[in-house]
């Protein structure tokens, strides 16, 4: 295996760094070599984070027995890293790429094109499944990748329908894959490890908290061209990977419905804001079809 590689693994598994200063790390130490020889006062001063945070970071860098856990963790589960040919092209693009991705399921998944992320409320309307169906089946029939989060709602719907008819579908956790959220889930989760592909960006033993929600959803963005929402309130977590999208330079896309249904009233928002309106799946491959030509030569 690449020794680069193996460092990289072992080093990101240590405490006390988060992702951006572990950014910044491998831009001043690429082959991470440098970091082993250096004390905890250089890596204070280096990466600027506390000397407490510095001493447990070296004392991990250091601790033989924490290593060798590391490899047999690491050799239970394929583990994509920011270094491999495999890593997602789409994700290497945004500005805070995960560094390490678990994966359970066809990693051949990770560049597929075109792709497309959907995204919505964890508490959809009555026609919210039938409304789905309709723009990601024709989709899912041209080979379209469908990406999502496999929360309640609107993400398991995608998952779902992509499933149904025999597509392609990748699930981003919040968590490690050894804490399925929500539980209600844990045959969605078994299904797409099975047909499809499952990422994490949390070791196996990681429960989900609130923060990475927000994280997770920068990773579902970034793996895409564009951002389908289906239905969302005005202020929501599905906003938030809005707006991330939107950073990373993603189209993004709003299915519209009654003015009545508060459900709808986030993505009618986006829609005044500038978000295409999608009335039928040819909305979004005319854009795709566009873009390869003029941007990714796909």
């Amino acid at each position: 295996m690449n020794p680069i590689r193996n460092r990289l693994i072992h080093v990101y598994h240590c405490r006390g760094i988060s992702r951006r200063k572990f950014h910044t790390l491998i831009q001043h130490d690429s082959d991470l070599k440098e970091i082993y020889t250096l004390t905890p006062t250089d890596i204070s001063h280096r990466l600027s984070i506390p000397f407490d945070k510095a001493t447990s970071f070296y004392k991990d860098l250091h601790d033989s027995r924490r290593f060798e856990k590391i490899k047999q963790a690491v050799s239970s589960l394929p583990i994509i890293t920011i270094y491999d040919s495999i890593y997602p092209a789409f994700l290497k693009t945004i500005s805070d790429p995960p560094i390490i991705l678990y994966a359970n399921g066809n990693v051949s998944l990770l560049n597929h094109t075109p792709s497309i992320s959907v995204i919505g409320t964890r508490n959809p309307s009555r026609d919210a499944f039938s409304k789905m169906e309709y723009i990601i089946r024709p989709l899912v029939d041209n080979n379209w990748l469908i990406v999502s989060g496999m929360a309640k709602g609107i993400d398991s719907y995608a998952h779902q329908i992509a499933l149904k008819y025999g597509g392609h579908t990748i699930a981003v956790l919040g968590g490690g894959f050894e804490h399925i959220y929500p539980k209600q889930n844990i045959h969605l989760f078994r299904q797409i490890s099975r047909k499809g592909l499952v990422l994490s960006e949390y070791s196996p033993s990681v429960a989900p908290q609130k923060y990475h929600f927000p994280e997770r959803n920068r990773i579902i963005s970034g793996l895409s061209f564009g951002t389908l929402v289906v239905e969302a309130k005005e202020r929501s977590g599905t906003m938030i990977t809005v707006d991330q999208a939107l950073e990373q330079g993603r189209e993004v896309y709003a299915l519209p419905g009654s003015p009545l249904d508060p459900q709808t009233k986030g993505c009618h928002q986006m829609i005044q804001e500038g978000a295409k309106l999608v009335i039928g799946s040819e909305d979004i491959t005319e854009d795709w079809n566009r873009l390869r030509i003029n941007v990714y030569n796909l």
